[in-house]
């Protein structure tokens, strides 16, 4: 069965259950972990987009060295659509994306944007018409990475990575604000409203 979605971020039951900063900070700390993970990590992350991406899912795709996706792999940063934003995730998007499209995504919250404008922005690096056509692009490169060097990988990783040795602060200040907003009332109201829709 195929998913149609690869990652919808975070659940509206999660974020309205949040009922104090500290939480909401441990919460979108959450995000923040799994991003610094892959860029610490000193192995090269291949990313495998089957499936629509909306917030936190779209920081994955980001957050990966090497992208793919299908024609299916469409992407929204929906937070601002609900009264937060993508603090935690932004960073990374903007570092794979830039600025210019990572804001269109941000400010316009609510529309969609095709996996192949996502791989017109870098964000994926190939994008196919199916699952398996992807999953085997997938096999033939991990399967000469695995012939490759670990320790020019290892280099590699790190020469992508530069310049963001401080996001284990950053994101975790990222996390504060997004776990301030979540309290306010226009964002508990935002996501009520969603969850009746």
């Amino acid at each position: 069965m195929e998913k149609k979605t690869f990652c919808a971020g975070a659940s509206f039951d999660e974020l309205i259950a949040i009922d104090n900063f500290e939480a909401g900070t441990t919460f979108f700390s959450g995000f923040a972990k799994v991003i610094n993970a892959c860029r610490v990590v000193d192995k090269l992350i291949i990313g495998r987009v089957q499936g629509k991406a909306v917030g936190g899912g779209v920081g994955i795709a980001s957050a990966v060295d090497y992208c793919f996706a299908t024609t299916k792999a469409d992407v929204k940063l929906s937070e601002l659509a609900v009264g937060i934003g993508p603090f935690v995730v932004g960073p990374a998007v903007e570092r794979k994306i830039g600025l210019s499209a990572m804001s269109e995504l941000a400010i316009d919250a609510t529309a969609w944007r095709s996996a192949q404008w996502a791989k017109e922005k870098g964000l994926y690096t190939e994008v196919f018409d199916t699952i398996e056509a992807m999953d085997a692009a997938i096999d033939t490169l991990a399967s000469r990475l695995a012939q490759s060097n670990p320790e020019a990988m290892a280099a590699l990783k790190r020469i992508f990575w530069q310049g963001t040795e401080h996001w284990d602060t950053l994101l975790t200040e990222r996390a504060g604000i997004s776990g301030r907003l979540v309290l306010s009332e226009f964002t508990r109201n935002a996501i009520h409203a969603f969850k009746t829709k």
